[in-house]
This record gives structure tokens, sequence and C-alpha cells, in this order.
């Protein structure tokens, strides 16, 4: 897509610090880290979410994963990470090209987790029941 930022990093148009690349995966540090060594790890082809990029892509995505991340903890010093999607606006998505996130993290760094809640009575067992009628339905946006 000829907008599209990841789309001119993979061509070289924009500068960037790629730490890896194959035929279908180009994986460069994210310029806003949230820790030193933070990774964006994304398809080659443009694809706008995890609903449109093919099954193919997916496993390749998530094979490069399991060979960089490794190679992030070592360079980061870090003691665990996070592997995060954002797909769709709602969740933060801010580049509308699939793009994993690898996070190195650290005890005590400033990335904070969610708090959960809890379902109230009844509530588990409904929604429950609606995702199971609804998979296979159709795809998300």
């Amino acid at each position: 897509m000829d907008n599209c930022v990841f789309c001119k990093i993979i061509k070289g148009d924009i500068p960037s610090y790629k730490v890896y690349e194959d035929d279908a995966v180009c994986v460069f540090l994210d310029i806003m880290p949230v820790n030193k060594g933070h990774i964006l790890v994304v398809p080659k082809t443009h694809h706008e979410n995890i609903f449109t990029t093919p099954e193919e892509i997916l496993g390749k995505i998530i094979a490069a994963v399991k060979k960089i991340t490794p190679a992030v903890l070592k360079a980061a010093k870090a003691e665990g990470f996070n592997l995060l999607l954002n797909n769709g606006i709602a969740s933060g998505q801010i580049v509308e090209h699939l793009h994993f996130h690898i996070i190195p993290r650290f005890h005590n760094d400033r990335l904070k987790l969610w708090e959960g809640g809890a379902y109230e009575p009844g509530e588990a067992e409904e929604i429950q029941m609606a995702i199971r009628n609804n998979i296979g339905e159709s795809k998300a946006n």
C-alpha cells in the first residue's frame, strides 16, 4: 500500500533499524519502545489485520517470533517478554498493517498490565454461549 509507513520501511524508503528479514517477514526496532529492544514483526505483504492475513503468512510470522525472541531477550538482558497484537483502532492499532510487538520485560518496568474483573452471576455462561454460537459465522473487522 502506497501510504503505509511499514510498507515504506520494508521497501527501504524510510530508514529503520532492521534486525531480521526473510522472504515473508521484516523485523525492526519500534521507534517508540516501551523498553529497549522492543521490536515489531510485520509481514512483507500488506495486510491490515489478523483477519485479512492468510494463514500461511501468519505461520511465517509466528516462526519468526519464535526464532528472534531469544536474541531479543539476550540482547536486552530481559527477564521475560510480552507478545502483543493490537487489532483494530479500539485496541490501539495505529498503523493499519498487521504487526506483532515483542516487548522485553523487566521486574518493575513501566509497562503495566490490565486489571482483571469479574463476571456478574450468569454473565460468564451468556458470553460463553454467544462466543460458541458465533464461531465460524463471520470474521471480525
